[in-house]
Parts: C-alpha cells; structure tokens; sequence
C-alpha cells in the first residue's frame, strides 16, 4: 500500500517562499498590473538563455500583487499570450502557492474564486505538466486546519485535468495524487451525529463526494480497458486505485455513521459514499468474495504459523472490517456477494472484523462492531452454531470484548445491547456448543455480574433438559458434574468480597435451590456431589457471611460513636471513580452505605438457610417416595 509523502519541492525555480526575502523595487505611482505590463514587454525582448533569477523574481513578485489586488483578468491574458510561452512555461508553477493563498480568503464558489481557477487552468495549458502536477500537490499537502478542505475542493478538477494530460504513464502520479488527498483529508473530524453531517462544518462530506468525481475516470480507464495483464501501467492504476478504496473503508467510512436522513433532508453523504467505494471495488475486478475468504484463510494461516498478517496482506484489518460491516449490516456491494458461505462459516470468518471494531473505544466503532455481531448471528437458527466455532480464536477474543463493553463502556446503550448480543450469542449454539461456552466465560469473564447471568443460563438449560429433553446429557448427570462445581464455589473461600461478588452468589444460590426442589431423582448429579457443594461452596459462604456482617456492625457502631462525640466529624473517605473526585463521605452516607451491605448480607442469609432447610427435609424423605416441591425459584 501507497505510503502518503511529502511532495517534494521543485529545485529549478524558486517557489514564492524562496522568494519571500526578495526586496521588490521601490513602490511606484503605478499599479502592479501596470507594473506587470511593463516587465512583460521587457521580457518578450529577451530570449530564454537572456533570462536572469532576478528576473524571474521580479515578475513572480510583481504578479503575486496583481493577485492581491484582483486583476486577474490582466494574468490572465499574460499568459494566454503566446510571447509569453517561454517565460510561463519556464516559472508559472511557482504562482500556485501565491493563487492557493488567494483562493483561501475569497468566498467560496464566488466570482473571485473562479477567475482564479481561470488561471490556474491557463497555467495547466502552458506549464509542463509535473510541474504543475508537483505545485498542486505541495499547497494541497501543506494544507491544514480548517484550510484542508478550502483548498481540495477547487484544487480537484485542476488536478484531475492534469493527470487526464500525464498519457499512457499516470498510474504513478495517480497513486500518488490519490494518497495525498486522503492524508490531508483524515486530519479532519468525522461528523457523527446527523445534524453534524447536515452543516458538514469541515466540509468532509462535500469532499468525499467530489473525490467519488476526481477518481471516476480512472476508475473507468481499468474497467474499460480491454486486457489489463498486457499493460502494466493499466495493472500499476488499478493498484493504486485499490488502495484508494481500501484507505477510503478505513477512514472515513470506518468512523461514519450510515443511517438515513429525514425524508426532507436528502441522502446521507457517507452512505452514498459508500456505495460509491464498493461499487469501484467491483469494477476495479476486485472479487469482494474472494477477499473476504482470503482474508479468513490468512488468519487461519497466521494462528497456525505465527506470522504477521498485516506484512502479507495489502488490506488492514480495519478497512476489511469496514467492508465487512457494509456488506452485511447495510448490503452494500451485496449484489456482488454470491451467498454460498453458511452461517457457521460467516460467524467464524466475521468474528474477526468484529473483535477489531470491538477493541476500539469510540461510539462509532463500537456500535458498527455489535451491529455486526447481530446481523452476523441472525442468519444462524437458534440452536444451530457447533462446538466447533469456539475453537476460533477471534470468538473467545469476541466473547471477551463483550464482557469488557458491557461492564467498562461509559455509554448505556452500548452496554445493553452488548449484553443482549450475549445472550443472542448463547442461544446460538447446540447444546454442546453452549456447555462449553458457559465453562468458557465462567473463566474469562472476571466479573460477577456477568458470571451471575452465566449461571441464571446454566440454570435455565438444566430446566430444559429436566423438563424437555431427557437425552440431553451435557446438562444432566457426570458431564454437568464439573459446570456445576464452577457455578457453585467461591473464588477465594470464606475471604472471598461477599459484597463485590454479591451477583454471583445470589445466582449461584438460586442455582441451588433450584437443583434441590426440582431434581427428586438425582439426575442432574446435586445429590451426589452435596457433600463436595457444601464443603467449597455452603460452609465457607457461611463463614464470611459471620465474618462480613461482624465487620460492618463494628464499623456502623464506631461511625454512629464518631457523629455522636463532642467535635464535628471530618469526612471519613475520599472516593475517586473513573479517575474524578468525588464527594468526601460524610457519617451520615457511610451509615447507608454499611446498612446497604448489611441488607445484602441478610438476603443471602435468607436464600443460603432455604437452601439448607429443602436440602434437610429432603434428605430425611430419602427412604420415602420422592414427591418433589411445587415451590419456584
């Protein structure tokens, strides 16, 4: 891929900053146009070897002020005369920059600005073309700020009639061309919001839909041409147009937001756009099937080897993930997507785009990353997806990324559709395939929130193969033996944060409770694994519940003793969350938070003693028919 470069200066003549040291001649009762008409009948008496650098200094000085005073129409004959071919040729490049400066201070689209786009098409008639090619390129690279777009845009059409000039050999000046626009236009802020996009402050979206018009006609060279393989210059421009596009998904597409504009407000710009991208993919020949298995079998290939994927490829992750998203979130280029690949293919090949969309921290990149997932996991039936798919290494990366939006993401709505992609995810899978999904994020998850929902699932397939599905084995007897002994255990024993871990001990309970009333005939194993459940799991919960309701009574009779002693309490804690200060805690706060914990302790005090209690009477009505318990969880 095209690495954007800095346009190199051009060494022959002096461009208007190398002149700017220059002294003009001392101010005279005449205008610079007046100024300029007496150096031209001058220089038309001089042959081209007469000509001196001062000379040239001179005029090139001399014309920067009749820019400034607006006669461009004096330039302008200047050179369109045809005495005047030599001298032009010779040093007119070098009045781009000082035009450029113009063009940035007049009105857009204005009279002013399109005497100046006169010129500037003048000199293209008569300068040599890679000068003038080179002098473009250098004021657009050196464009900046808010001026980014003030200069691409008017600067388009020239550039493009000169690369149109260049012949058979432009795919180089192409590429080129190509790369520095799209460096300068990445500087820019993608609007996000829908009425950001509609007063298109930077102009962003204006220029990417006149940049869809720079690069059509090359675009159309490719695509008409005849046999590519027997012109290299033709192979070179479709190269280079290749990775045009492929930037293009990776900014600004990747950042974008596509959906529809109010009726009355017109089309969305990134999203036509987009399909101005896709559809040059495809008449650039560029296979969007065999891209994206080719992008599958690379990373298959890269877990197996161990080598770089982004040294064999030309295509970065996040372009691909971009065309991913368009392809099967929006449709975009769908027409060109022959649908031969099957659910279970397209879940483990598009994982990867969306583990790349999902490590990213922007709104946008995160939304088009769970968008993915959805429209991805719609087309597999429920119950559908093998065990399989979790041997791809991208799932688990997934599967983790989820668990890190929906308890570390500031936004609330992307926190809740990450958990609901979960469960879209679990009910996916076999049976097989959700046993082994729940034992994977039972590991991974590090979060009791999350663990407690893991298990609430865990309970609820033991609830289907107990009422439905009597053959189902990987929740019922030996093979659930090992789920059960994860979901019902305390990750630190007796010490383990009881407060921290709250959610995951409440499911754990209700787990249990569940196993006790419902499982009469010991097929799910809890019977024969009582004694095991109660030694990791019942005792050491009942020991910290000693220990924790001991430790916050103390501490609610000493912070009462402190409010109620003769000098004024202090805050008692200084307590800091996502990095700011908050409040200090007053006596009267701590005093809610310990009686908070206090009652959390008391509503597994209560579960823990039913549990015990069905298991007591359950036990003592062994030796007669087991007749279970109508009581619900």
């Amino acid at each position: 891929m095209r690495e954007h470069c800095s346009v190199p200066h051009h060494s022959a003549h002096p461009t208007p900053r190398q002149i700017a040291g220059y002294q003009s001649p001392p101010p005279s009762t005449m205008a610079a146009a007046d100024d300029l008409q007496v150096l031209i009948q001058k220089f038309q008496k001089l042959s081209e070897e007469e000509f001196k650098e001062e000379d040239t200094n001179v005029f090139l000085v001399t014309c920067q002020k009749c820019l400034e005073e607006e006669r461009t129409d004096v330039l302008l004959d200047i050179i369109r005369d045809e005495k005047n071919k030599v001298l032009i040729r010779n040093v007119g490049w070098n009045l781009l920059g000082p035009i450029t400066r113009c063009i940035e201070r007049c009105p857009p689209e204005s009279e002013e600005e399109r005497g100046y786009l006169q010129i500037v098409s003048a000199l293209i008639q008569v300068c040599n073309h890679k000068e003038i090619l080179l002098g473009i390129l250098e004021q657009i690279d050196e464009a900046a700020g808010d001026h980014v777009s003030r200069i691409i845009l008017p600067l388009l059409q020239p550039l493009q009639i000169v690369l149109m000039k260049h012949g058979n050999k432009k795919s180089y000046s192409v590429g080129l061309s190509l790369s520095t626009l799209h460096s300068r236009l990445s500087s820019l802020p993608v609007p996000y919001t829908t009425e950001q996009m509609l007063e298109d402050r930077h102009w962003l979206c204006r220029c990417c839909l006149a940049l869809v018009q720079f690069a059509r006609p090359f675009v159309d060279l490719v695509s008409q041409s005849a046999d590519i393989s027997k012109d290299p210059d033709t192979q070179e421009m479709r190269k280079e147009l290749l990775t045009f596009c492929f930037s293009c998904l990776r900014f600004p597409l990747l950042q974008a937001q596509l959906q529809s504009f109010p009726e009355d407000e017109g089309d969305n710009p990134f999203h036509v756009f987009a399909k101005e991208i896709m559809g040059f993919l495809v008449s650039l020949g560029e296979s969007l099937p065999r891209t994206f298995v080719q992008r599958v079998h690379s990373a298959q290939t890269t877990e197996a080897d161990g080598s770089d994927l982004e040294k064999e490829t030309t295509h970065t992750a996040e372009s691909l993930a971009a065309l991913t998203y368009l392809l099967f979130v929006h449709h975009i280029g769908m027409d060109s997507f022959p649908f031969v690949f099957g659910p279970s293919f397209l879940v483990k090949s598009n994982m990867e785009h969306v583990d790349v969309l999902l490590k990213r921290t922007e709104e946008s990149m995160l939304s088009k990353g769970l968008d993915l997932l959805e429209h991805t996991l719609l087309r597999a039936d429920d119950g559908s997806l093998p065990e399989d798919v979790l041997d791809v290494t991208a799932v688990n990366q997934v599967l983790k990324d989820l668990v890190k939006v929906m308890t570390l993401c500031p936004i609330e709505h992307l926190r809740k559709k990450s958990l609901k992609m979960l469960q879209l995810v679990i009910d996916k899978f076999c049976v097989e395939g959700k046993y082994k999904l729940f034992r994977c994020l039972l590991k991974i998850s590090g979060h009791a929130g999350v663990e407690g929902y893991i298990i609430h699932n865990i309970k609820n397939q033991i609830d289907s193969a107990l009422k439905t599905n009597p053959q189902n084995r990987w929740f019922l007897g030996t093979r659930l033996t090992p789920l059960l002994h994860s979901a019902l255990s305390l990750s630190e024993g007796a010490e383990t944060d009881l407060l921290q871990t709250s959610d995951r001990i409440m499911a754990s309970l209700n787990l249990l409770r569940y196993l006790v009333i419902k499982d009469d005939d010991n097929e799910t194993g809890v019977w024969s694994e009582l004694a095991k459940i109660e030694q990791d799991f019942l005792k050491p919960l009942h020991t910290g519940l000693n220990m924790s309701r001991a430790h916050y009574e103390a501490e609610m009779r000493s912070t009462n003793e402190k409010k109620k002693g003769p000098h004024p309490e202090k805050p008692l804690c200084t307590v800091t969350a996502g990095g700011n200060k908050l409040p200090d805690m007053t006596p009267e706060m701590r005093l809610q938070v310990l009686q908070s914990a206090l009652f959390t302790f008391d509503l597994m005090e209560s579960v823990l003693a039913r549990v015990e209690e069905l298991v007591e009477v359950k036990l003592k009505s062994v030796p007669e028919e087991k007749t279970g318990s109508s009581e619900d969880v």
